[in-house]
């Protein structure tokens, strides 16, 4: 069993099984991995990451049908989990595996993950807000879980961890509404909330959000302010202080980010935050974590 402290940096490389979207960590809306954290946790990290980023590129394929999908989703489960473990295909899930067993960390939250995966092959629409919770909480909030645990745990469960995740996902949804749908045919919006407002799915469609179209967006960020509110004790929670430092940057993006959302419209030009915005919340973070006692309590 290998020391936390002994993995090798770099990830395995990508396998027949992949299929690479050429996302990475340098492409997402929140740090992943970033030098807040422990120096001998971090390859731990990237290991989940790799493995997320692989079972995601699979999900998201557009030349992959549901069969296939689901079959290699299995094959990633079952490498995670040690019912398999020499197929080369799925290297990064191996390595999971050997990362686990190193901390201690269970394998269910990579398996939940790969469920909202397995989901997302099938499904694209979500009649309610609270469906679309339920999806929300299996394909965000395992991330949040596995850092709390491979962290040293929260003094207050998961609670707002989830919180923090699951308003991570609907901002993630609302930036990339428009391609969702156009791109994957998918659409993480409540259906009844598109025709109690007058809209539907074609609207997302356009070079604008029509009115109704708004509307439901502005009732997404709504749901979104009150997830925040829930997550807003999690950095205080978080019993490692650079985890909790970290969480307490990404309160912070988020919280931004939906005010951003809130003005600007997602379907004329991606809604996100440039360097210097992100660094200004990081900074702001920081100073409250570190300098306010009782900042996120």
């Amino acid at each position: 069993m290998a020391a936390p402290d002994t993995l090798p940096d770099s990830p395995p490389p990508i396998s027949a099984v992949e299929m690479p979207s050429g996302k990475d960590a340098g492409t997402e809306n929140f740090p992943v991995g970033s030098v807040l954290l422990p120096a001998r946790l971090r390859p731990h990290v990237a290991r989940f990451y790799a493995f997320a980023r692989a079972i995601d590129d699979i999900a998201d394929s557009p030349d992959l049908d549901a069969a296939a999908k689901i079959a290699r989703l299995q094959g990633f489960e079952d490498a995670i989990t040690g019912r398999e473990t020499t197929d080369p295909a799925y290297a990064k899930g191996h390595a999971l595996r050997v990362s686990l067993e190193a901390t201690g960390v269970p394998a269910i939250h990579g398996v939940e993950l790969i469920a909202a995966f397995k989901q997302d092959a099938v499904k694209g629409r979500y009649a309610t807000w609270a469906e679309m919770m339920d999806y929300c909480r299996l394909s965000a909030a395992p991330v949040g879980r596995y850092l709390v645990d491979l962290h040293g745990g929260s003094r207050a469960g998961y609670a707002s961890s989830d919180a923090l995740c699951v308003a991570l996902q609907v901002i993630n949804h609302l930036q990339d509404c428009q391609d969702d749908f156009r791109v994957l045919d998918r659409v993480y919006l409540p259906a009844d909330w598109l025709a109690a407002e007058g809209a539907s799915v074609s609207d997302l469609d356009r070079p604008a959000c029509t009115p109704g179209l708004r509307r439901v967006l502005d009732r997404c960020l709504e749901g979104t302010r009150q997830l925040l509110g829930a997550a807003r004790p999690l950095p205080g929670d978080i019993i490692d202080r650079r985890l909790g430092l970290e969480a307490a940057v990404i309160v912070s993006i988020a919280r931004t980010l939906t005010g951003r959302l809130a003005r600007q419209d997602p379907l004329a030009k991606r809604v996100k935050l440039g360097k210097a915005a992100t660094a200004l919340c990081a900074a702001r973070a920081c100073g409250a974590y570190l300098m306010v006692p009782g900042a996120y309590r």
